[in-house]
């Protein structure tokens, strides 16, 4: 029988109260607040608490001020990553941002989801008193390429893949896989012409 963390990775339905996720999340919080109070010069700490949390970050990595995730340890950044101030990165399945990547203001990742049909969300038979989740949910990974830009306020939704040298444009809803070299913007973010290489 899988437990409750198999089914999230494998991106089925799972417990998100279930003890491992809470004993997690209250980690990755407890450590954004302590990150969040380090001072952007200290950037030798900073490195230091990265390394601590995440699943893999690479050299030269930049994460900005008031940056919030929920697990830490599913995001994965290659070298020469800047990610700019007030960024969320729900991160219940993997996050891969690869090398040479701008990640700019307000950017939201998040892999995490539920059922669109009112019957599949609720989860049946539930008792109030059990302490079992009310909502299905579940969780898919997001695969940003290397060298990529993306814009201020965009929303990268679950089981999204992004190619290699790609820009999302600012204020853009990425709701399904962009190809590699492209530009791309809107809610639901279209391509709009492709870059050069």
């Amino acid at each position: 029988m899988k437990t409750e963390l198999e089914k999230c990775m494998a991106g089925e339905w799972y417990d998100c109260h279930d003890p491992y996720f809470i004993e997690a999340k209250a980690k990755a919080s407890e450590w954004c607040t302590r990150y969040n109070a380090v001072p952007y010069s200290q950037r030798g700490e900073r490195r230091k608490m990265l390394e601590e949390l995440f699943g893999a970050v690479g050299k030269n990595v930049s994460v900005g001020d008031n940056f919030t995730c929920g697990f830490g340890r599913n995001i994965y950044i290659g070298s020469n990553v800047s990610v700019n101030l007030n960024c969320t990165f729900i991160d219940c399945n993997r996050i891969d941002i690869g090398s040479d990547t701008l990640i700019a203001p307000c950017v939201h990742l998040t892999t995490a989801t539920h059922p669109v049909e009112l019957a599949d969300r609720l989860t049946p038979d539930w008792n109030p008193d059990s302490g079992e989740y009310r909502w299905r949910t579940y969780a898919l990974p997001i695969r940003i390429g290397q060298g990529c830009w993306i814009g201020a306020n965009v929303v990268v939704l679950p089981g999204v893949t992004i190619g290699d040298g790609t820009v999302i444009g600012a204020g853009s809803v990425v709701t399904r896989d962009i190809p590699p070299n492209v530009v791309a913007v809107g809610n639901p973010c279209r391509i709009i012409r492709e870059i050069n290489v």
